[in-house]
């Protein structure tokens, strides 16, 4: 019987990379599976319906979070957020790691439901990297800009509640170090229960001498 996927939580301050970032492993490792959250915001030119994510409008997404059809949601700059959760968990029952891209408030609730969720922050290695990333983008103005390191500035304060946090500098080491704790993260006895329940039933055999 193959092994249930662990969920996985990916946050980070806004232009630390971690859109990048999350495509690389899932291009260069199997068994992950990229959720597409359901959001408000206009569509930038470079996205595309369905893959970058589910644009709706705000009665929409009300509607769906009235009708419990979300793992998560939060309001980030003026907008929705949201995590499908039909999709999520017919996704962990197939046995692959399910990676999911939100905001810490929201991945924050993502462990109410989930007390196993593997939490990652991603980081610049510097403050001034941060801004320069978020200036390349050239899709938002100077306001908007402001906007996003004021908020980066409220979520440092909340970064301890995540498992590991990630330093981006490099993406290929940065790629492989995010594989490597996920990986790490299945061998927790809460995703190995099966295994160490056969393991003690075994033991108990020999402890009566019936092995």
């Amino acid at each position: 019987m193959k092994n249930k996927g662990i969920l996985v939580v990916v946050s980070g301050f806004s232009g630390a990379g971690k859109g990048t970032l999350m495509k690389r492993l899932v291009s260069s490792y199997d068994g992950y599976a990229l959720s597409v959250s359901m959001t408000t915001r206009p569509m930038r030119p470079d996205e595309e319906e369905g893959v970058s994510y589910f644009f709706v409008d705000r009665e929409t997404f009300e509607k769906t979070i009235e009708a419990g059809g979300l793992v998560e949601y939060a309001c980030y700059c003026g907008n929705y957020y949201g995590t499908p959760k039909a999709w999520v968990t017919e996704q962990l029952e197939r046995g692959r790691d399910v990676i999911l891209e939100i905001e810490i408030q929201g991945a924050l609730k993502v462990r109410e439901q989930f007390p196993d969720v593997l939490l990652l922050f991603v980081m610049p290695p510097t403050l001034e990297e941060l801004k320069r990333r978020l200036a390349m983008r050239g899709t938002e103005s100077a306001e908007t800009i402001g906007r996003r390191l004021h908020r980066a500035a409220q979520e440092a304060e909340g970064i301890e509640q995540y498992d590991y946090i990630v330093v981006n500098d490099d993406l290929e080491e940065c790629t492989a170090q995010m594989h490597a704790l996920i990986q790490a993260a299945h061998q927790r006895p809460a995703c190995r229960a099966e295994f160490i329940e056969e393991m003690r039933e075994e033991l108990k055999k020999l402890a009566k001498g019936e092995v």
